[in-house]
């Protein structure tokens, strides 16, 4: 059993609308997994929601903004040093729009472990297939 994840040497995932940099897969944990996500200046996660987790993000580096909601949205300023909760199917996404890049550690925080996307690779692909993105650009070193 694994107790420490080394934050150095990640596995890249480089969607179209931000990174995500895998600290720890969701198959070494119970209920949880961990991950950076990087998101350039301008761009933005399409706004989404998770039926199966909780998320916690760490806000490292820049400044933008957090939209909650899909038909009313609600803005929220986020800045280093911010803690953010997104309960169970809520819709969100981050947007970097203060010119900077925005770096945050985002810790998923699951009731149950995922049976149909067991490994984030797994989670990836699904993702990739319901966004019609490619999964050989978004993880071109696999394999």
């Amino acid at each position: 059993m694994k107790f420490v994840f080394s934050t150095r040497q990640l596995q890249r995932y480089v969607f179209p609308t931000h990174i995500n940099e895998l600290v720890m897969d969701r198959s070494d944990a119970a209920f949880s997994e961990a991950f950076f996500v990087i998101i350039e200046p301008g761009k933005a996660p399409p706004l989404h929601k998770h039926d199966d987790t909780e998320q916690i993000f760490y806000i490292m580096e820049g400044r933008g903004i957090l939209q909650t909601g899909e038909n009313n949205p609600v803005e929220s300023d986020i800045k280093p040093g911010d803690l953010v909760r997104i309960p169970v199917s809520t819709w969100h996404t981050i947007k970097a729009n203060r010119g900077m890049k925005i770096r945050y550690l985002a810790i998923d925080c699951f009731g149950h472990a995922p049976k149909n996307e067991p490994t984030w690779d797994s989670h990836v692909e699904t993702l990739c297939r319901e966004q019609g993105w490619d999964y050989n650009k978004v993880r071109p070193d696999h394999g």
